[in-house]
């Protein structure tokens, strides 16, 4: 009897990373696609990842999901084999190993994109309101203008970092034809509301909610935030009582964007659904 072969090796990277749910998603789209593989959490010291990642590149390792904090440690090591979506992001969180190099991709946009569709929000022609001027900003701007947003207007606690991020968006010349502005928090109103207001900040690791003014919504607008628990985030409830007609929390996000991951690897298309119904099961049991 010959041995089987091992298994092509993934990894989620990060520190912290006991806590992420990557592998558990990864196993149910191999289990979806019929595709055997082996997905691990690596932690790699702060001070450490270029080694933590060549070691697993030694031991058969083939695709990294990168989390804090080495995105941006990601982004320099795929240095001239960056996709579109990473060079806008500034930021890489998948990584894929390829003819002897590392090259690098962004899914957190299309990842988000992706749930807002499924959770039926118009993008085609809307207006977004987007809180933070972070990485997880900088990485949704071209997804979301690629899906039709007329106007994105950028709102941070430093206006000025607002204003960094819209400045090199609009040098960027990718997607003109949507606006996209920033102010700080105090000025995130807008005459008639906005169709989309998410929150990109992570204001919600201290159970709190972005510091905005009252009146941001328009009739049927939808709020978001990249952030997910077993409750209702407090950004979410800040947006329900401020008249959001539809809140939702960035499980979906997750899920969205490992599903794009596991494309860029696999060439297969998992559903995401049922993985995300179990994730949110698990969720509501506490686990």
């Amino acid at each position: 009897m010959t041995e089987a072969p091992p298994l092509a090796r993934y990894a989620v990277i990060g520190n912290p990373i006991a806590h992420s749910r990557s592998p558990q998603i990864h196993a149910m789209f191999a289990r979806q696609t019929g595709k055997p593989l082996r997905y691990d959490r690596l932690l790699a010291p702060v001070d450490g990842f270029a080694e933590a990642v060549a070691a697993f590149v030694a031991d058969g390792g083939v695709g990294l999901n990168v989390t804090v904090p080495f995105k941006l440690d990601a982004y320099a090591l795929a240095a001239g084999r960056l996709s579109a979506r990473a060079r806008l992001a500034g930021a890489v969180n998948t990584l894929s190993w390829r003819d002897g190099a590392w090259h690098g991709c962004n899914t957190d946009g299309v990842g988000l994109v992706a749930d807002l569709m499924r959770l039926g929000v118009r993008l085609n022609g809307a207006g977004v309101l987007l809180v933070g001027a972070g990485g997880a900003a900088r990485g949704v701007l071209q997804p979301l203008a690629q899906a039709g947003c007329a106007r994105i207007h950028i709102v941070n606690r430093t206006a000025a970092r607002a204003q960094a991020l819209a400045d090199a968006w609009r040098e960027s010349g990718v997607s003109p034809e949507t606006r996209v502005s920033a102010v700080g928090l105090a000025d995130a109103a807008a005459p008639g509301g906005w169709n989309l207001v998410i929150n990109a900040t992570a204001s919600g690791l201290q159970d709190a909610a972005p510091d905005l003014p009252a009146g941001l919504y328009a009739p049927g607008a939808a709020a978001y935030d990249m952030m997910y628990g077993a409750q209702p985030t407090a950004f979410m409830r800040q947006a329900e009582a401020d008249g959001a007609a539809l809140t939702a929390d960035g499980l979906g996000m997750l899920v969205g964007q490992a599903a794009e991951s596991y494309f860029i690897w696999h060439g297969l298309r998992p559903d995401p659904a049922p993985v995300l119904a179990a994730l949110r099961a698990d969720l509501a049991a506490g686990q």
